[in-house]
């Protein structure tokens, strides 16, 4: 059976994982780069990269392992995986939605969702969400569904409704 924490993500980027990684350590507290590695000549006939451009890079993410890799244009991120950030406060909601939805596409930007500017889905949404689900969930669903960035006292008025 696997160890905590020993299946980690692995992002596909085009050629901008450095600028990627940068963004997201700068985000995320108790986050950090653990490794990075470059290309050679070798394999260039196959990944066509110049020789010393980052290949890949490890990193952790509140304490979460990540991988970023430049792999060229072959894949694309798309919304059907994103990233979920559980919040406290609406305060940690406005910190992570400003900073990861900065440059990215305004119509990914729904009900708690975003894509990041290389394209990235995440969900900044309430630790508390499932509790406020249980609660009342027709009316909580009815006032999520009319935001954008989630609204906490919002969607507590409406699960207490």
């Amino acid at each position: 059976m696997p160890k905590l924490n020993t299946i980690a993500p692995c992002l596909w980027f085009d050629h901008d994982a450095s600028e990627a990684v940068d963004l997201y350590i700068g985000v995320f507290p108790d986050s950090r780069i653990t490794q990075i590695e470059r290309y050679t000549e070798a394999g260039r006939e196959q990944h066509r990269m110049p020789p010393g451009s980052v290949m890949y890079i490890d990193f952790e993410l509140a304490g979460q392992r990540f991988a970023a890799l430049n792999g060229g244009p072959q894949f694309h991120f798309s919304p059907a995986v994103s990233l979920q950030v559980f919040c406290d406060t609406q305060d940690e909601i406005d910190h992570y939605w400003n900073a990861l939805a900065k440059g990215g596409a305004p119509e990914a930007q729904i009900c708690g969702w975003l894509a990041d500017r290389f394209g990235l889905s995440w969900q900044i949404v309430p630790a508390e969400m499932g509790a406020l689900m249980q609660r009342n969930g027709p009316a909580v669903m009815t006032a999520l569904m009319g935001m954008h960035k989630l609204d906490l006292a919002a969607l507590r008025r409406a699960a207490a409704s």
